[in-house]
């Protein structure tokens, strides 16, 4: 399995908070360099929060946590999302953060962290991309020293989940959006496309919450949120970096449309043909999952915790 370097930028979030849990459990695949937090489930103050919360609750408070952008890019307010419950994390009880937010800004922290490991770091953005595009805004020269990035966002070829055409992370911020996914780096799409497919039952909760205390927590935030979406969406980006095999997907060029009006944050994706050379195509888009191993590999991983 390969090894990943990763800045992990969130906005937890349920399915955040068992990414954040997923990447902590795989230390052989994924070394979590920082946790850098945007406005998106929930505002930025409750994401940053609650970030700290989930690494407490894993007993990782030396992973450092950044809070970034407190609004989409062009709007003084963004859009929230009503499936996490008031708090973002179901209203389950859980420990107070052990250690201090750190003082850099989110942005910063990923330039500083890109220049200083050049094709080392992937970038992991499971929100909306505010963060990423301002890093790659203020500092261009950051591109070419990004290994890759690996988001969770976008529906390509099927239904969006705040509109008829876009998925909630795109639409948040979609200028954003079309700023990273233009900027050449190396990108691999795990939208609603694949993750739509990631689905947990409650048969499945019944048997994880029994392994340990700190499931039992996981699978009440999981109960809450499945109601209403039950489907591992931000997971599946971490999953992606640790086994590959797990998933299917196809090369295209992706653009996104940026602008108000009912085709916001559409993601739209040609796919490699003879229309399309292999040296146009800019990044690879996540299409199937092997559900059942999936969930078992998060089974396993998380049992570790």
């Amino acid at each position: 399995m390969a090894h990943h370097k990763i800045i992990l930028d969130c906005d937890p979030g349920i399915d955040d908070a068992v990414a954040i849990l997923l990447a902590l459990a795989s230390p052989e695949e994924i070394e979590l360099v920082g946790i850098t937090t945007v406005a998106g489930n929930v505002p930025l103050e409750r994401t940053a929060y609650n970030a700290r919360r989930i690494c407490t609750l894993a007993g990782r408070e030396d992973i450092p946590v950044y809070a970034g952008c407190p609004r989409p890019m062009l709007e003084t307010e963004g859009l929230h999302s009503t499936v996490h419950g008031d708090d973002g994390l179901g209203s389950v009880k859980l420990p107070e953060p052990g250690f201090a937010l750190q003082a850099q800004h989110a942005v910063d922290f990923i330039i500083h962290s890109v220049h200083a490991e050049p094709g080392q770091i992937t970038l992991c953005p499971i929100g909306p991309m505010t963060n990423i595009a301002l890093a790659i805004i203020k500092d261009p020269s950051i591109v070419p020293k990004i290994k890759q990035i690996v988001f969770m966002g976008g529906a390509a070829f099927c239904q969006g989940n705040v509109s008829p055409v876009a998925e909630f992370n795109i639409f948040v911020d979609p200028l954003a959006a079309h700023v990273v996914l233009s900027a050449g780096i190396p990108q691999i799409m795990l939208g609603l496309d694949v993750t739509l497919q990631a689905k947990i039952d409650a048969a499945y909760l019944d048997e994880l919450q029994q392994v340990n205390s700190l499931l039992k927590t996981t699978t009440a935030m999981m109960r809450s949120y499945g109601a209403a979406d039950p489907c591992l969406h931000d997971p599946c980006a971490i999953a992606w970096l640790i086994d590959p095999s797990l998933f299917k997907g196809i090369r295209g060029n992706i653009s996104v449309s940026y602008q108000d009006g009912r085709h916001r944050g559409q993601t739209l994706v040609a796919v490699k043909s003879r229309h399309l050379e292999n040296d146009a195509t800019n990044i690879e888009v996540i299409t199937e999952v092997n559900n059942p191993l999936l969930l078992k590999m998060l089974s396993e991983r998380l049992s570790r915790l």
